[in-house]
């Protein structure tokens, strides 16, 4: 049970033949009633942004931040599609409102799937709006609409978090293309919180810097990155404090589920970086190692070649002095001072052998620290990728 778990929101998953053998492939959820409500949304830096981002931007603009209803579909990113992709996008918003009772612009959308390939609307359009017309409360309707925002996905993302009188309800598809800011990803998340949308925002805008905007799998950033959320108003009003932490809760819960099914992934990597000169430069460094493709290769081969790990700090940019590094794997210090230390190779490659390892890296320059979710490269990795998918 995902977004349906917030009163006051229905979904559906179906099949409008945008993939093949009738997979599930467009998911709407919307208020139960067809009102709009407050909303907000963060979506990818890359200038390069596909049809649904430009489509989204530009209807929460318009409306203050009041959205009825989204529109996800899977299998076509209707990205580099020029103005035929745009009408497309707005096309599904047209259906989607008409059959809510909502007005266009009250219609968020999210697509993912390849780029470059034009939108199949004329396919797609006439099935809206009986898909749309079958939406329902319960679990079952959620968990329909997780599956069918899924590409290269093996599991649906879901998730809920109860707060104080309120609750956060949320869904995401990922598996690759996971470079913030943001990392291809879709997350929607509903609460039933009463909140203003300039709130709402504030608190998305943090929930993802420590979840969506803290992980990556191969330093690609996608055309069509979109985080959205809706509030219904049914339940409390909590502080700011605690819709932040709720969402922030539920955005970890999927970067994490998301970095847990990576494409040919063997492991998850947590990369920390300590010491460093402020949180930002932290964050940096965290993140170059974690992107590197020879640390990600030992990560793979269960090597503990913390050399690697040097290497990428030392050309991460940050402020950094060799005399000063360590790095530890799972806790055991291989390198002190910037030189091997001697250590305990057992527990390195127990802890090696395991699907999450923990790299922490103190750069012993100042006091920032930043964590950055990571995977291995895997050969399912390149197999997938090596063709157009």
């Amino acid at each position: 049970m995902s977004v349906t778990a917030p009163e006051g929101f229905v979904a559906v998953g179906g099949s409008a033949g945008i993939k093949a053998g009738g997979m599930p492939d467009v998911a709407v959820v919307a208020t139960a009633d067809g009102r709009a409500v407050p909303a907000a949304g963060v979506f990818t830096s890359n200038l390069a942004a596909a049809a649904p981002v430009q489509v989204s931007r530009a209807n929460l603009k318009d409306t203050g931040g009041q959205v009825a209803g989204v529109i996800l579909t899977s299998g076509n990113a209707n990205a580099a599609t020029g103005k035929p992709g745009l009408e497309a996008a707005w096309g599904l918003c047209d259906a989607v409102a008409i059959t809510i009772g909502a007005r266009p612009k009250e219609i968020l959308i999210g697509q993912t799937g390849l780029i470059g390939i034009p939108f199949p609307i004329d396919v797609v359009l006439p099935q809206v709006s009986g898909i749309t017309s079958d939406r329902a409360a319960g679990p079952e309707a959620g968990a329909a609409a997780a599956w069918a925002i899924m590409t290269t996905d093996t599991v649906p993302k879901e998730v809920v978090i109860r707060g104080n009188g309120f609750t956060v309800g949320a869904m995401a598809k990922g598996a690759a293309m996971l470079a913030p800011n943001m990392a291809t990803m879709l997350a929607l998340c509903t609460t039933d919180a009463a909140v203003d949308p300039a709130t709402l925002h504030r608190a998305l805008l943090e929930a993802v810097t420590d979840s969506f905007n803290a992980m990556t799998v191969d330093g690609c950033t996608s055309t069509n990155d979109t985080v959205l959320v809706l509030a219904s108003g049914l339940g409390a009003t909590p502080s700011s404090g605690a819709l932040t932490a709720a969402l922030s809760e539920a955005c970890a819960s999927l970067a994490q589920q998301m970095v847990d099914d990576a494409e040919g992934a063997t492991k998850v990597s947590h990369i920390r970086v300590v010491g460093a000169e402020n949180d930002g430069a932290a964050h940096v460094a965290a993140r170059k190692v974690a992107d590197s493709l020879l640390v990600q290769c030992s990560l793979n081969g269960e090597d503990p070649y913390w050399g690697r790990v040097v290497s990428e700090l030392g050309s991460a940019g940050v402020s950094f002095d060799m005399s000063s590094v360590s790095v530890a794997y799972g806790g055991v210090v291989v390198c002190a001072g910037g030189v091997a230390a001697s250590h305990d190779a057992i527990a390195v490659a127990a802890h090696m052998a395991g699907r999450h390892v923990e790299i922490v890296c103190d750069l012993g320059v100042g006091t920032g620290e930043a964590a950055v979710l990571g995977t291995d490269l895997g050969y399912g990795y390149i197999d997938e990728n090596r063709t157009t998918s």
